[in-house]
């Protein structure tokens, strides 16, 4: 499925936003355009990811992972992703008894992203030489523990249950991939749709001007956000500025180093059944 048409005969380009907190710098300025035919849709990581795929939306924040799927159809958007040289503070590991005590046997992880769960596959499998069953569960603390050692959650439910984890063990995954690797990691980056380029240039390079404003003017001026998240999810205003200050947003070679790594751990567990190569849209000096 491709984009629909407008009135004017112009395509409608549709851009997938996710909707979670460490990545409302990019998308927070971003606005519907009649005009220019751009529509903004909302959805968790998952959803966006199977709808690039599908060709329901043309442009979108999706998981990393999704692209390592689908890299031949689409090109990156550069200089937008998230990612982390360090803790990521909602990407996290819960289990009931510390790691070296217990081996966890089971984990349930989330449903609602790709790139979390396989990058605690890599740690478990490659850092700590576990092999622990893996069931999807939908994002609830306390379902997912009932009958299991671990629960990995990501996004705005990871920083709720990090605020009140009741005695749990928590393990950052950005953090821990940062001190295993010496690396950044990129959980989450922004494509585009061959097609859509071919079809829509002048949509695709006006979204991207777009969002690389967003993000200059969203890191420069955390203050809406912050507000924004004290409001809409709680905390405090010192959370949230350690929480945006913490991520990254570049995607400079740091964490392009990073996701390429982890692709290259991802095709070895057999988790990818191709290596990737990060591709990249040619933009008209936006940055």
């Amino acid at each position: 499925m491709t984009s629909k048409t407008r009135n004017n005969g112009k395509e409608r380009l549709n851009v997938g936003r996710i909707d979670y907190a460490n990545a409302w710098p990019l998308f927070h300025y971003l606005e519907p355009d009649e005009e220019a035919g751009i529509e903004i849709v909302y959805r968790v990581p998952a959803v966006l990811n199977r709808m690039l795929q599908e060709g329901d939306i043309q442009v979108s924040g999706i998981s990393s992972f999704a692209y390592g799927l689908n890299d031949s159809q689409y090109l990156l958007l550069p200089h937008l992703s998230v990612g982390s040289e360090g803790n990521v503070n909602s990407i996290i590991l819960f289990l009931k008894e510390p790691i070296d005590r217990k081996p966890p046997q089971k984990i349930k992880v989330t449903t609602t992203s790709a790139t979390s769960v396989n990058l605690l596959k890599i740690i478990m499998a490659n850092y700590y030489g576990l092999d622990p069953v893996y069931e999807a569960a939908e994002p609830d603390l306390d379902s997912m523990l009932e009958d299991a050692d671990g629960a990995l959650l990501i996004g705005d439910q990871a920083i709720h249950a990090s605020w009140s984890k009741q005695g749990l063990h928590a393990i950052d995954l950005g953090g821990l991939w940062n001190s295993w690797t010496g690396l950044a990691m990129t959980y989450a980056v922004v494509a585009v749709r061959r097609d859509a380029v071919e079809k829509s240039r002048e949509a695709v390079e006006a979204v991207y001007r777009s969002m690389i404003a967003s993000k200059r003017k969203s890191v420069s001026h955390l203050g809406p956000l912050i507000d924004k998240a004290c409001t809409e999810l709680g905390g405090t205003a010192a959370y949230w500025q350690m929480y945006f200050t913490s991520l990254r947003y570049d995607f400079d070679e740091k964490q392009q180093a990073g996701l390429a790594l982890y692709f290259r751990y991802a095709k070895e567990l057999g988790l990818l059944e191709h290596e990737v190569e990060l591709r990249f849209y040619e933009h008209q000096s936006a940055e």
